[in-house]
Parts: C-alpha cells; structure tokens; sequence
C-alpha cells in the first residue's frame, strides 16, 4: 500500500523554472554571455554543483560560475519576496487532498537547505510536509537515486509504498532508480524516449494528480487507468 508522496519543488510546486530562466539571461548579459533556452533546459533539476560545473564548461574557465548562480538566487529571492512565491496550479487542492487521505509528504529537491525552507516558509507550505531533504544533504544530485532513497527513509517506508512527482528528467530518471513510481508532470520541457517510459505515468499538471489517485482507489493499484500512460 501506498503512503508516502515525494514532492520536488522548483517546476513542479513552485513555478520557477521561467523565473530562473529570466534570472540566468539578466545575470548573464552583465559577462555579455546569453543562455539559450535549450542549455538551460539540461541543467534542470540538477545539483548545485553540477550546474555550476555545467555553467564552466559552458563559458569558459574565465567566468566565474558559482558568483552567476550566487546572483541568480538573490534576483530570484527578490522577487519572490516582493511578487510572492508562484505556486503551481493546483498545488493547495492536491496538498489538502493528501493530507485529508492520510498520506506522508515529503519535499526532495536539489536546491539548498537554506532556500528551501525560505521558500518553504514564505508560501505558507510548510506544514503540509513530513519532512524534506535537500541538495546539500546528498553526495549524489538527481538522476542519482540518493535523494529520493534518503527521504523514502526520513518517511520510514520502502520505495515500493511511496511515489514521486517530479518534472524534470533527471528526477524521473532518479526516481526510477531508485525503485519508485513517478508521475511525472511537466513544465518547462517535456520528457523524452526512455525517460519518458520509466515515469510511471504522465499528466498535465497537479490536478491530474488528484483525478490520477481517484481513479486508483477505484481500479486498484495495479489496475489499467484509462486515460493515463
């Protein structure tokens, strides 16, 4: 039996991967470099430090990666302060549908401690969650297994009794390691060839998640779900 929602944050509860995107191209035209939408789209959800080696090999040794990151999350930071978080649509009504059937949420994502729980704190989300566990706790980022086996751990079930909703293809391909069903949603790219086959399924945003769980509950776990791949 199912009991442990994994959640990650940035594009699938939080709708920021657009904002980074502006971010990274304001703070990149100040080293007169520009980022195309489809470089960005391979640092998604990935670590820090794997970004920040990306960024490197990327522009040069010459530009200084870790200061461009370090000015896109106080840019990001800003806004978010000013504008407020953006959640994604649907957020509330499936976190209230989960926390009304009894299951266990946990955040697992690739951003910081110190980011999460501002972001966390600011939209008001975080008493809706077990627990989380975040970038700078795991020795291996996304599509590593790691961050997702750890929280499966924090929430004291295997990953046979939790699922995973991610948008990015290195959590999909993460979650599939470790030995979890995903529902993969979307956002800023959508997922290919055989990531694409190891999401268990695909919908198109957070309310498909709740109408995905309903239908479930009707036709079992291990039923045929019309209408989801």
């Amino acid at each position: 039996m199912k009991k442990t929602v994994i959640f990650d944050m940035d594009g699938l509860m939080i709708d920021s991967e657009r904002v980074t995107f502006e971010c990274y191209r304001e703070v990149l035209a100040v080293w007169d470099r520009s980022m195309s939408v489809e470089f960005y789209k391979k640092i998604l959800g990935t670590t820090y430090g794997v970004t920040a080696k990306m960024l490197a090999e990327e522009y040069g040794d010459a530009f200084d990666a870790k200061a461009a990151i370090g000015e896109v999350h106080k840019m990001m930071a800003r806004r978010f302060e000013e504008e407020g978080v953006p959640e994604k649509r649907g957020l509330r009504e499936l976190l209230e549908y989960l926390k009304g059937k009894g299951f266990k949420m946990i955040v697992a994502t690739s951003s910081s401690r110190s980011r999460v729980d501002t972001i966390l704190a600011q939209s008001d989300l975080a008493g809706y969650f077990d627990s989380s566990i975040c970038g700078d706790e795991v020795v291996n980022g996304k599509p590593d297994p790691e961050i997702f086996l750890k929280a499966c751990r924090k929430a004291g079930c295997n990953p046979a009794e939790a699922y995973v909703l991610e948008d990015s293809e290195a959590g999909i391909e993460a979650a599939f390691a470790a030995g979890i069903d995903c529902v993969a949603v979307p956002d800023f790219k959508y997922p290919k060839g055989e990531t694409a086959q190891k999401a268990r399924w695909i919908v198109s945003d957070l309310n498909d998640v709740i109408e995905l769980f309903e239908r479930k509950e009707q036709y079992g776990q291990a039923g045929h779900i019309e209408g989801f791949g």
